[in-house]
């Protein structure tokens, strides 16, 4: 299994806008916590993982878009722990796979393309038997749900709070689940507080996902928030104001930023700082989740 004892690099944000505000941000780069299951993905796998073993599964099915970093992840750690892994994704074929999808199936994953319609479906009682894939049975795989959503992943996510060595105001993720936030909420002191940084469009959409994961650990503090302001249109959506702050941002601390979560939520963290938001004198951490492998194929497809 990965190593998850190894420290993440808390690393300053100093800036023309942080000293100007007094605010004391810190960006957890997870990120660097493992070549390729790297992010918040390490930590919602760990414990679906172990229960992979201990059913004694032959593998791991599981679902995603063309641009998924949790089928990248997934992928990777199926070959590094010796699982089959099986991908549901999300559209139709392509002629050549991009980047994300080529990565997972050198990896040793199998690939199935589904409309998105049919994959609407998914959750649904009988799904994977209708798609009656030739010489492939799903009952000898263990499911993950699609982004690793589930109360396993959720467990895993509170270990992120442990590599967290300062004391601090306020800590920041991006939500396009909740599974990470949740953790993360579940694993707070009495004086700490989490904000979530929904990507996708839909008012109240995500703070229910968090109640409902919190709901299962019988959570019912209210040291959390959802802000709903910088989803830039949707998921995957992006527009020049968004890129214009990634280009500042990676020019000034030499940083990589995913394009549909990290991104969007360092951009809402600035404006709310500019905002009065956060004290002069807080100490703020925003959680770098990750998802950097999805930016080539992302591109690809924009231009």
């Amino acid at each position: 299994m990965p190593d998850y004892s190894v420290d993440i690099p808390l690393q300053p944000l100093i800036d023309e806008i942080t000293r100007k505000y007094g605010i004391n941000l810190y960006l957890l780069r997870a990120d660097l916590n493992h070549p390729e299951i790297s992010g918040n993905k390490l930590f919602k796998l760990r414990y679906n993982l172990e229960e992979v073993k201990r059913q004694r599964k032959k593998g791991i099915l599981t679902f995603g878009g063309a641009f998924s970093n949790h089928i990248a992840a997934t992928a990777a750690a199926g070959k590094e722990q010796g699982f089959s892994t099986f991908g549901i994704i999300r559209g139709e074929q392509t002629a050549e796979l991009n980047s994300t999808l080529a990565f997972a199936q050198r990896q040793g994953m199998q690939l199935h393309f589904v409309s998105r319609e049919a994959y609407r479906r998914k959750d649904d009682p009988g799904f994977l038997e209708a798609l009656n894939i030739s010489s492939f049975d799903p009952s000898g795989f263990y499911i993950i749900p699609e982004g690793g959503a589930n109360t396993l992943g959720v467990k895993g996510c509170m270990e992120i709070r442990d590599h967290i060595h300062i004391p601090f105001d306020h800590i920041c993720c991006a939500c396009g689940t909740g599974t990470t936030i949740a953790g993360i909420i579940l694993s707070l002191t009495e004086h700490e507080k989490a904000l979530g940084f929904q990507v996708l469009k839909g008012e109240g959409y995500m703070h229910a996902e968090v109640q409902r994961w919190l709901k299962a650990f019988e959570h019912t503090k209210q040291n959390w928030s959802i802000v709903e302001d910088y989803h830039f249109g949707g998921y995957a959506k992006l527009k020049p104001e968004l890129l214009s702050f990634i280009e500042r941002f990676e020019s000034t601390h030499n940083i990589p930023l995913d394009f549909i979560y990290t991104a969007k939520m360092m951009y809402g963290i600035y404006d709310l700082i500019q905002k009065g938001y956060f004290k002069s004198g807080e100490t703020v951490i925003a959680v770098h989740t990750g998802g950097v492998q999805g930016n080539a194929g992302f591109i690809a497809r924009t231009r």
